[in-house]
Order: C-alpha cells, then sequence, then structure tokens
C-alpha cells in the first residue's frame, strides 16, 4: 500500500507541476496580448494633446476665456472626445483654471474649476509633459491624465489634458478566461474586468503610504481596503473563495502600472487529479499482480518459512545466551576498574608515605611559630600592649589556616573513591599537586618554574589528575636530582579548541630510547628502586578522564609528559 500510495503521490506532483507550468504559460500569453492593447491604446491618447497643440483655436481661447472662442472649442473637443473614446479632453489656463471642456455642455463640467493643486498641471507647466494615475476630482473614476503644456517654457499660456480610462479596454478583457488587472506600486486596482474591484488594493497599504496617497488627494476619498484579490508569494494570488490563482505580469509602456492576468488553478488541478490517476493506475495494478505473485509464492513455501522460524527462534536464544556473556563481561569490567582503584589508591598512599616528611616540616615550622608568637603575645598582654597582642594573635591565626590547608589537602588526596568528571579549575589542581610535593622541590635545590594564574577549568576529577600531576613532578625530581643546575618546569598549552595540554619538562638525562615505547607498561622502569607502577596507573586515569597522557619532546632537553584535557 504505501508503494502505490508513494507512486500515486510522484504522479500527482508531476501533472500538477505540469498543469502549473501550461496554466502560468497560458497566463503570460494573455497578459503580454492585454498589455499590446493597453500600450496601442495609450500610444494613440498620447498623441492627441501634441496635435491639439498645434489647434490655433486653444491659443484664441486661452487669450479671450470668456469669448466665443472658448464655446467653440468645447465643440471641437467634444467632438474630438467622442470620436477618440477619450473620457474627457479640457483646456487650462496658466493659473489652474478650466477654460475649455468636452464636457462643457453636461452637469459634470469641468469649465471654472481650478486644477492647480494636480500634479500634472504644475509638471506639465515646468517640462512640457506630464502623465498622473488617480482618481478624477469630480467623477471619482481612475484613470490616467495625459497633459502637455500650450506654449514654451519661458512663458506657458496654459497646458491641454486628455483623461484616458480603463473600462473599454477591460470590458475586452473581460471576454477572455481569467481575470485582468492594471495595479499602481502600491499595489491599488486601477482598472479591472471585475468592475468591483477597481481602487481596492491588492496588500494592505502601509501607514505612511496611505497617508501620502490621502494628502495627495489621487484616489479622492476611495477606502482602498482589500478586495476579493490579495497577494500570496511570488506568481500566486487568491481570490474569491479562496481559490489559488497563478498571475503573469507585464509592465504598462511608459508608467509604473503593472497589468496582472489571473487564471483559477481549480480545473487544471482537477484535471491534473485525474491524470494522476491515469498514470499511476498501470503501475498500481502491476503492483497488485506482482504482490499475488508473491503471495503464491509464500503459500509454496510455508516449510521454508518454518525453517526461518526456528533459525529465528535459534539466533534468539543465542542472543540471550550473548546478553549473559556480555553482563558477566561488564561485571568482569567492574572488578576490573575496582581492582585498577585500588592500585591507584595504593599509588597515592605509597606517595603519601614519600611526601609525609616533608608535609611534617612544613607542619612543625608554624607549629613553632604559633608557639613563638604565644609566648610574644603573653609578654605584651603583661606590658599592657594589647595592639601588639591582637597583632600577634592575628598572625597566630593565619599560620593555623596555613595549617588547615596542608592537612586538608593531604586528607582529599588520600581519600578513596572516584568521583565523576567535571569543571575543574587548573590553578587549584596544580596548586594542591605543589602543596604535596614543594617541600621535596625545596630540599632537593630543584628550580620549578610554574604557568601564570588565570589557566582554563578543564573536565577531570580533581584528585585523581592531582595525582597524576604528582606521579610526574615526583618523577621529575628524582630524574634531575643528581645533575648540575636541576631545573622542572610546567607549561600550558590551550591554543586547541576544545583542548588542553599540561606539560611537565625537565633538563634530566630524558628517557631511554630502549624504554619509550614500554615505559606505560606495568613494572617497567628506569629507576633502581621504582614499581613501574606510576606512570602506567597515571595513562589508565587520563585514560578514564577521557584524556591522554604521552610522551613528548621536552624544551628543557630532558624528559616531557603531556598531559590532554578536555576544555570545560
Amino acid at each position: 500500500m504505501a508503494v502505490a500510495a508513494g507512486i500515486w503521490l510522484t504522479a500527482l506532483s508531476l501533472s500538477r507541476h505540469e498543469a502549473l507550468a501550461q496554466l502560468e504559460a497560458e497566463a503570460a500569453g494573455l497578459a503580454v496580448q492585454h498589455s499590446r492593447l493597453v500600450d496601442s491604446e495609450l500610444a494613440r491618447f498620447r498623441l492627441l494633446p501634441i496635435v491639439l497643440g498645434e489647434y490655433r483655436d486653444l491659443g484664441e481661447a486661452l487669450a479671450s476665456p470668456t469669448a466665443d472662442a472658448a464655446r467653440r472649442l468645447d465643440q471641437k473637443l467634444g467632438f474630438l472626445a467622442h470620436q477618440t473614446g477619450a473620457y474627457i479632453i479640457y483646456l487650462v489656463d496658466h493659473t489652474g483654471l478650466v477654460i475649455s471642456a468636452s464636457n462643457a455642455a453636461t452637469e459634470d463640467s469641468f469649465v471654472g474649476k481650478n486644477f492647480s493643486f494636480r500634479p500634472y498641471f504644475s509638471e506639465a507647466m515646468k517640462d512640457g509633459m506630464a502623465e498622473y494615475y488617480g482618481a478624477g476630482a469630480i467623477s471619482g473614476r481612475p484613470g490616467l491624465f495625459i497633459a502637455r503644456r500650450v506654449g514654451d517654457a519661458a512663458a506657458p499660456a496654459g497646458v491641454v489634458v486628455v483623461k484616458f480610462e480603463f473600462e473599454p479596454v477591460s470590458r475586452i478583457w473581460a471576454n477572455d478566461p481569467g481575470k485582468t488587472l492594471v495595479v499602481d506600486e502600491h499595489q491599488i486596482i486601477l482598472a479591472a474586468s471585475d468592475p468591483s474591484q477597481v481602487l481596492t488594493a491588492l496588500a494592505p497599504l502601509s501607514a505612511e503610504d496611505r497617508a501620502r496617497i490621502v494628502a495627495s488627494g489621487q484616489y479622492r476619498d476611495a477606502a482602498l481596503g482589500p478586495g476579493n484579490y490579495r497577494v500570496e508569494d511570488a506568481g500566486r494570488i487568491r481570490g474569491p473563495r479562496d481559490q489559488i490563482m497563478v498571475a503573469a505580469e507585464q509592465p504598462v509602456a511608459g508608467t509604473r502600472l503593472r497589468l496582472l492576468h489571473l487564471l483559477d488553478t481549480r480545473m487544471a488541478l482537477q484535471e491534473a487529479s485525474a491524470q494522476a490517476w491515469l498514470l499511476a493506475l498501470p503501475a498500481i495494478l502491476g503492483l497488485a499482480v506482482i504482490g499475488a505473485a508473491i503471495w503464491w509464492r509464500i503459500t509454496r513455501v510455508a516449510r521454508a518459512a518454518a525453517d526461518r522460524r526456528a533459525l529465528e527462534e535459534a539466533v534468539a536464544a543465542r542472543t540471550a545466551e550473548l546478553r549473559d556473556e556480555i553482563a558477566e563481561r561488564a561485571r568482569a569490567e567492574d572488578r576490573y576498574r575496582d581492582a585498577r582503584e585500588e592500585l591507584a589508591q595504593a599509588n597515592r598512599l605509597a606517595s603519601v608515605g614519600s611526601i609525609t616528611a616533608g608535609l611534617m616540616h612544613e607542619i612543625n615550622q608554624p607549629v613553632a611559630t604559633i608557639r613563638t608568637l604565644a609566648e610574644n603575645a603573653r609578654h605584651h598582654l603583661a606590658a599592657n600592649r594589647l595592639d601588639r597582642v591582637s597583632a600577634n594573635l592575628d598572625a597566630a591565626v593565619d599560620v593555623t589556616a596555613r595549617i588547615g590547608t596542608i592537612t586538608q589537602e593531604m586528607r582529599r588526596f588520600s581519600r578513596r573513591g572516584r568521583h565523576a568528571a567535571g569543571p575543574e579549575p587548573l590553578d587549584g589542581i596544580i596548586a594542591g599537586a605543589l602543596l604535596l610535593v614543594g617541600n621535596r622541590f625545596r630540599k632537593a635545590g630543584v628550580r620549578l618554574d610554574l604557568p601564570p594564574q588565570g589557566q582554563p577549568r578543564v573536565l577531570a576529577e580533581r584528585v585523581r589528575l592531582e595525582q597524576v600531576l604528582v606521579n610526574l613532578l615526583q618523577n621529575a625530581i628524582d630524574a634531575v636530582s643528581s645533575g648540575v643546575d636541576p631545573h622542572v618546569a610546567l607549561f600550558v598549552d590551550d591554543m586547541e579548541k576544545n583542548a588542553v595540554r599540561l606539560t611537565v619538562a625537565d633538563n634530566g638525562p630524558g628517557i631511554d630510547p630502549a624504554l619509550a615505547k614500554e615505559i606505560f607498561r606495568p613494572f617497567m622502569t628506569g629507576k633502581p628502586d621504582g614499581l613501574g607502577l606510576g606512570l602506567g596507573i597515571a595513562q589508565d586515569i587520563m585514560n578514564d578522564l577521557g584524556g591522554s597522557l604521552t610522551i613528548g619532546p621536552s624544551p628543557l632537553g630532558g624528559a616531557a609528559f603531556i598531559v590532554t584535557m578536555g576544555r570545560a
């Protein structure tokens, strides 16, 4: 069923695409045809003001606007308007006053009206020619006003105006399929084969555009609200009863107007659906025949189906066995991790043993200082020097805090257990490790260079990462303690996007090339009294934390171990 549905949907998509393409081509052809009709009509009406400009009667009427010349001109303009189909032709003097018009004998006569506020008058007086589309100031009917100046620019006598209306060509458009619209740059319909849609808008007007149109009186008091047609997207317009219509567009020559021809898609899409069934039905029938053949074949191979079920049962049984084996391996892995943690704890306790003597010195010295401060405070108290007593007590408190810090770090380092890795400050981890092994550096006279404060946070478990760092620092002390000018340095490189590298480098004799490849294996050591467990445990810890521990070139000339961690 899914395959049949897919075939039908594919056929439907192809049929709809072809139907819409044909509809768009038909709309484009009709749009070109209708725009050529409008262009030819406009070209004819644009000649009228030019021809009228040569009439001697215009000059006489302008010279004597109240004389018989103006009334004779009324008759000639009326005859010319009737013969050409122009809605109205009229003559305006240099002040904007109409002195002669083709409708002078009607109730709506323009004679005596002043149109100086109209843009076509001022533009024609200035430039010689002007065209303006809008609603008539008296009739309210939209059209294109074509104006030409009478006289030269230095001494203009007036303007002759011809108004072209789209209604005659709109009646011609009504005989063709679809709907034809002429719209301005604001999507306002000036002409339509459906007259009820004139002076409605295809899209809502912005507040700025509406205010500008109202102020200019371009469309008089028309509401310019939404009509039966509205723009959906490129090439599509939604018409009455929500039908989707394809739209082909052509410019109206010499203007900023556009002609749109719309065709309803419903019939084309219905035909596309019918064609999709014709295309898909043979394929669906073929699939039905194939399905029947397959079903018949299945009934002939019942034994094969039974064998397959038996095989599936065997596979299920083997899968259950594998699940048990996997569970056992997981338990073995847990035991291995517990044993490894035991080994890491033993390594930490061994490290604690090697640094206990140094820490005792670190603690004994503050204890002696506290005793001295207490004795001094007692003498100052006897002498009633209370300010000095307070100063000695403050100093004793500071020294006590130092002892607390040392013992807390020792207790935390030797604590057993594993915790989830999380964001940890690298500065604090380095400081904690140095609190444990710093005395060994001072006692051995080894120079130690540290990275500057402000290092990034890393993804780690603090105690286990400190254990790695303590192991590497103790190995570095052992490597350089017998050399000249012993030197150990820590470098932090956070140039990589998601990783931070901490390098522990020394200027000792380096790593024996014979041991370089196997130095992380258990019980492999270059020290006479070493067990060879520290580096292996450290590498296992870094692997568990999602990082790594490797050997690299030392910038100090000896050995270098590179600890790579994820950036938090």
